[in-house]
């Protein structure tokens, strides 16, 4: 059962999503960033800018006490499980988790942890920003998909001027967005391209094409409902990600940084393993982006 309103708020993961997040929220409601001891020292010796702006923001680690409405899980997916530790102990029935990882599998994993919890699927969607160190660039903003159900969600964002969009069936929606991953973020760090240059690249679509295709066989095979028009709900969202851009997975690249592969082609690849599907694209692409890891010096 959802609280009948949010007035504190804990983020965990003070990335660019997390840090736009962060400064949106800050004058709206009770919020506090967590970290662990080392980082909120980085955090305040180096404090995070936004847009040429420092944001001041509270801190507090995992053994602190603090009782919040909202925890907004915005973190990479290889800081998604210090995540779940570090949230411990602010879980509690009412306390509604969102979590805006990329991938279809975040909110399953926190709720295996915490299954009196009151996760709520949920992705943020079309924003793009660039992050070196402390400093985050934001060129468009993007927004939150929440369920249509999802009421005091719904409500806290108006309150705050977030934006978001509800939908009928979030788990389609999910998936949209993997789609959208797979092929835009992936093949822009492959290319090393940013999207409007890799939209435009001569291979883009027939590739893209094939992407969609297997992740729509293992959809199907999954009994995931609404497929019929998934390549062109894939390749509208697509274009709707700003041209100046740089996807996340190309970031990570440039910055030698290990990147998402795993819960985009690496999750259809493995799901396609257990159902015995064959996924050549994605295993060609989930490999070249493992080269291209295992290249930085």
């Amino acid at each position: 059962m959802q609280n009948n309103e949010i007035k504190k708020v804990l983020i965990c993961g003070l990335g660019a999503l997390g840090l736009t997040y962060a400064e949106a929220l800050n004058n709206y409601c009770e919020l506090k960033i967590l970290a662990d001891k080392e980082r909120i020292e980085k955090f305040r010796k180096y404090p995070p800018i936004l847009n040429k702006k420092i944001v001041k923001l509270d801190y507090i680690t995992p053994s602190d006490e603090y009782n919040p409405d909202l925890i907004i899980i915005a973190t990479k997916n290889n800081g998604l499980e210090s995540a779940i530790n570090y949230i411990k102990n602010f879980v509690t029935p009412n306390c509604i988790i969102i979590s805006l990882l990329n991938g279809i599998s975040s909110e399953k994993r926190i709720t295996e942890r915490y299954p009196d919890s009151n996760v709520i699927n949920s992705f943020y969607i079309g924003g793009s920003a660039i992050r070196e160190k402390n400093e985050v660039t934001k060129l468009n903003g993007g927004k939150i998909i929440i369920p249509k159900s999802a009421e005091t969600l719904e409500k806290f964002f108006k309150t705050c001027n977030i934006e978001y969009e509800t939908t009928q069936d979030i788990v389609y929606a999910q998936w949209v967005k993997l789609g959208v991953n797979i092929v835009l973020n992936q093949l822009s760090a492959i290319y090393r391209q940013n999207v409007g240059q890799v939209k435009t690249n001569k291979d883009f679509l027939p590739l893209a094409k094939d992407l969609i295709k297997e992740i729509i066989m293992v959809a199907q095979t999954l009994k995931i409902k609404n497929f019929d028009n998934y390549e062109q709900d894939v390749l509208n969202s697509i274009n709707l990600v700003a041209n100046q851009g740089k996807t996340s997975m190309l970031q990570d690249v440039l910055a030698k940084r290990k990147t998402e592969v795993e819960i985009f082609s690496g999750e259809i690849i493995n799901i396609a393993k257990k159902i015995n599907i064959q996924t050549p694209v994605n295993k060609m692409v989930y490999n070249k982006i493992k080269e291209v890891e295992e290249a930085y010096l």
